[in-house]
């Protein structure tokens, strides 16, 4: 609700503000990409990486780690593993580029003075939070009270708020300011000339008719000797495209599991349990009290839920329930629950209302907030404008623009204070009352309701599902004794067989991982399987509702892929190349299309819209050799040489090349246009280029 949002203590607005900046590092950094020891554990050092020679500590990577988390959770997002692993990767890539970065600002001579910070915070261009927080009633940055505020606030030494704003905050502005000059250089090196642009629109308004055979690589069986890809074939291959094949070190495992997940038998004893509590559920007269004392898993909502709204299973039958009866127990996802009516009412779906609020947040006194309300109240009821009183008096800066006006739906009623909504959503329309909230007191004037239903206070008891003693054992004693007549891994493979399990792969496997595929949050056994060697098997590892065995059946090490891993990438673009070879060597020299046709067994076909600036030929696809050609006025006087395309060896001839209209392209249009497109682009690319030149040494599995 606006109206809690925007009450805030003192010193509220930073809050927001270090959330916003800190969160702006990351923003900056998308738009730039758009043994025995364990180090802190096992020794004296925290270093958990170098970049470039520098070392990275594991405390300050901790921290800010920790920083993000909170800015995070205060934000509303959820902290589950996956996204505890992101801030992690966030964070040392952060970490990485202010390294490189700081290093080329330092080359360039860049920096920001304290005069150009101070022109920052309070000049005629703030940064859009503090704007937000210190405009005033005239739509006027107020940069002296943006001033005052920031000076109290260090003049408060003690205030963490204080810290956040000296170590989170500046820094951040003051780096997002020093990747806007580092960005703004490197865009302004690009330079496109006319000639150019004019170019690319005459080239692209081409367009070619072909005649053409083509002979597909489906006509020569994959398992003809001449096309055989050997081994040498492969590594020679990954030799001369390096960069294409880098990996990052990682290991692959096989698995078995035991589920430990509730059984039947304990489904039932759940059951039982909230059956046997029905009846004095039914009698109790605090259901919010008893919902405690039995641990229920849903605490109360002491609100209305409209019809409409209802998504429960058996919501009729819980609808058509008396007030007082209960009904149950029944299976809800992995709980088993007993619903109790406890009242019920005819409830609007939305409420248009006004409100003036005199705040006790701030300091003011009850009884002085109590006389200030009613005599707006006063005032009102003597023919005072609303709206004009709202926005002079009203502490909500959420809604005194607007004359106090907020329109709800019945979905909010949780969010607001309770008193005010009770009195917006019960009340009827027309009612104009003063009430008293947490935060100050609201004068109320109920503007329209809409969409009256049915709607219902229900309490539910809900307990999980979850397993017993006994399952848990049978489950950890499977996985013990498999593991324990597992040890080699011909042992694990036969224990399989044996025991007709069904095994499980995972593959690429990070050292910092957290998460293995198909098994989910198991940092514990991403540790195990970085210190292990292939063919060994773990013990068992009790991950959510199961216990896993494992063995390392790969290790990839940092550096250039093996052949074994590449060659389902590269054996058919290899296999292609060779039945390109046979190809063109059936063909011979080239006569005439005809005379191709003949001897590779194909038709003559023709394509009259061959387009320069399209990749794709239609009813062939994407064929950019053959596109080339096809402009090539080589290969208009006779055919071509065979063409190795991605599908098919081709040969061409062209019939003629004629234009289309531009659609009246501006040429200098567009070349300004591919300079800001290129400049844009420049601080990804630069940063990449220093993140691919950086000598980075990542330990981080090692303390995580």
């Amino acid at each position: 609700m606006s109206i809690i949002q925007t009450i805030r203590d003192k010193a509220a607005w930073l809050v927001f503000i270090v959330i916003a900046l800190s969160l702006l590092g990351f923003l900056l950094m998308d738009a730039f990409v758009g043994g025995s020891g364990r180090g802190f554990f096992g020794g004296n050092s925290t270093t958990i990486g170098t970049v470039n020679g520098k070392d990275v500590d594991y405390v300050a990577f901790q921290k800010r780690i920790s920083q993000v988390e909170t800015q995070y959770q205060q934000s509303g997002y959820p902290l589950n593993e996956m996204m505890r692993q992101n801030i992690q990767e966030q964070v040392w890539n952060q970490m990485i580029e202010e390294n490189v970065l700081s290093t080329e600002y330092k080359k360039l001579g860049l920096k920001v003075t304290p005069k150009e910070l101070d022109d920052m915070l309070f000049g005629a261009n703030p940064p859009q939070d503090l704007r937000q927080q210190f405009t005033n009633e005239q739509g006027i940055y107020d940069a002296n009270a943006a001033k005052a505020a920031i000076a109290n606030l260090r003049s408060q030494k003690d205030n963490p708020m204080a810290e956040n704003f000296s170590n989170q905050y500046l820094p951040a502005l003051v780096d997002a300011r020093l990747r806007e000059k580092y960005a703004s250089l490197i865009g302004n090196t690009y330079y496109v000339p006319k000639w150019m642009s004019e170019k690319m629109i005459a080239d692209n308004s081409q367009m070619a008719a072909i005649s053409y055979v083509a002979i597909p690589y489906t006509t020569i069986s994959d398992s003809a000797a001449e096309v055989k890809v050997s081994d040498s074939d492969i590594s020679a291959y990954l030799n001369d495209h390096k960069e294409e094949f880098k990996q990052e070190a990682s290991r692959s495992i096989s698995y078995v599991s035991f589920s430990a997940a509730p059984t039947t038998a304990d489904s039932a004893a759940v059951f039982t349990t909230l059956a046997n509590l029905r009846g004095e559920f039914e009698t109790a007269t605090d259901p919010a009290a008893f919902l405690v004392r039995n641990n229920s898993e849903i605490p109360i909502y002491d609100g209305y839920v409209l019809r409409s709204k209802m998504q429960v299973p058996n919501a009729d039958t819980i609808r058509s329930l008396s007030e007082g009866s209960v009904y149950g127990p029944y299976i809800d996802g992995g709980n088993v629950v007993l619903a109790k009516m406890i009242a019920k009412r005819n409830m609007p779906d939305s409420v248009k209302v006004r409100h003036i609020l005199v705040s006790t947040q701030a300091g003011l006194s009850d009884s002085i907030a109590k006389v200030k309300i009613d005599s707006i109240q006063g005032a009102i009821r003597s023919g005072s404008s609303f709206a004009a009183l709202a926005a002079q008096l009203s502490d909500d800066q959420g809604s005194r623009e607007k004359g106090g006006e907020y329109d709800f739906s019945s979905q909010q009623f949780g969010t607001l204070a309770r008193e005010f909504a009770e009195a917006i959503f019960y009340g009827n329309t027309g009612d104009k009352k003063v009430v008293k909230t947490e935060f100050g007191y609201h004068y109320i004037e109920i503007l329209n309701q809409k969409n009256f239903e049915p709607a219902y206070k229900v309490a539910y008891l809900s307990r999980s599902i979850l397993p017993s003693v006994e399952t848990e054992n049978t489950a950890s004693g499977a996985a013990n004794q498999f593991a324990g007549e597992s040890r080699t891994a011909k042992a694990f493979e036969e224990s399989v067989a044996k025991s007709k399990l069904t095994k499980m792969s995972a593959t690429d496997i990070k050292p910092n991982d957290m998460m293995v595929a198909g098994l989910g949050s198991s940092r514990q056994l991403v540790r195990w399987v970085n210190e292990a060697g292939v063919g060994e098997v773990s013990e068992p590892f009790n991950i959510d509702d199961k216990y896993v065995v494992a063995m390392v059946t790969e290790i990839n090490e940092e550096g250039l892929m093996s052949v074994a891993k590449a060659r389902p990438q590269v054996e058919f673009i290899l296999r292609n190349k060779k039945k390109a070879d046979v190809i063109t060597k059936k063909i011979g020299s080239v006569a005439s299309l005809d005379a191709v046709a003949t001897a590779t067994q194909q038709m003559v076909m023709r394509s009259d819209s061959v387009r320069f600036s399209s990749p794709f030929i239609p009813n062939v696809g994407q064929e950019p050799k053959v596109i080339g050609a096809a402009f090539n006025k080589a290969n208009q006087a006779k055919a071509s040489a065979p063409i190795a395309g991605n599908a098919a060896v081709y040969v061409i001839k062209t019939e003629n090349i004629s234009a289309v209209s531009d659609g009246g392209l501006n040429a200098d249009e567009q070349r300004k246009a591919m300079m800001q497109q290129m400049g844009q682009a420049s601080g990804f690319r630069a940063v990449e280029a220093l993140r691919k030149s950086a000598k980075v040494k990542d330990q981080r599995s090692k303390f995580l």
